[in-house]
């Protein structure tokens, strides 16, 4: 058995968890907040056997898709923010980050 732990952004998890209900992959979902954007996202942990793994991996890529993003860079901490002039930058954001982790037991009360 393996714990697959997936970080999605907010945008794509409600089609991702539909995707995967679908294919009776039961999930649990956790409302998370990233480090490098400071936006929120997503963590759904789904417990699968071994032999849906690629099943549940290839779901998670179809539902997750990336895109390019504007955004503001945060002024430098101790320059002097009076000279400095931000301008948004693209950057990728969406896709999926996972962790496929093996499960030594499982209980259910």
């Amino acid at each position: 058995m393996k714990l697959i732990l997936a970080v999605v952004q907010d945008k794509d998890s409600n089609r991702l968890i539909d995707a995967l209900g679908e294919e009776n992959f039961k999930t649990t979902k956790l409302s998370t907040t990233g480090g490098f954007l400071k936006e929120g996202n997503t963590t759904l942990m789904i417990g699968c056997e071994d032999d849906y793994v690629d099943e549940a991996l290839d779901i998670i890529r179809d539902n997750c898709s990336q895109r390019e993003q504007m955004v503001a860079p945060i002024s430098p901490m101790g320059g002097n923010a009076d000279s400095y002039i931000p301008r948004p930058i693209e950057v990728e954001v969406g896709g999926a980050t996972v962790f496929v982790l093996p499960v030594e037991s499982f209980f259910q009360f």
